[in-house]
């Protein structure tokens, strides 16, 4: 993870170049879990950008309730299918209003491309009520069964 925020490299077998390289190349979501009277889970599209990940959400969600009342969350992102590899960790969730229109269109393009597109368009028209997920401070453990499963 890049140099502006400092990430602890709890266990695996990856190091912070090759934490990187996942999760530039990942188009999955993250699995972001908050905690409240009962933990809940939640799959977000993210953008890695120097040692924090970047979400969105709308303002008046039940994750940016959470989030307001207890920052700690936890998050995994891996993929359903073999071979098995992924990062999953602790962070900070801060909530940025003023991120929300820098990252909003740059999770659109990610996941959807630069084309036009009725979900990307639908999510840009609520972008009025929606909030940037700084996950900051992040403790990430890697795994990767691509040898034990045969796959390069």
């Amino acid at each position: 993870m890049g140099p502006d925020q400092t990430v602890t490299i709890r266990s695996g077998p990856w190091g912070h170049e090759q934490v990187d390289a996942f999760l530039e190349q990942a188009r999955i979501p993250v699995r972001l879990a908050s905690v409240g009277t009962y933990p809940i889970v939640q799959s977000l599209w993210f953008l890695p950008d120097d040692g924090v990940l970047w979400c969105a959400t709308q303002s008046d969600s039940v994750l940016a309730q959470r989030l307001r009342a207890d920052s700690h969350c936890g998050f995994e992102i891996s993929g359903d299918t073999p071979p098995y590899r992924g990062v999953r960790g602790t962070g900070q969730a801060i909530l940025v209003r003023e991120e929300a229109a820098r990252v909003l269109p740059l999770l659109v393009q990610r996941y959807l491309g630069d084309g036009s597109s009725q979900l990307g368009d639908w999510l840009m028209s609520r972008l009025d009520n929606e909030v940037a997920i700084r996950v900051e401070n992040l403790t990430v453990t890697s795994w990767d069964f691509s040898e034990r499963m045969g796959a390069s």
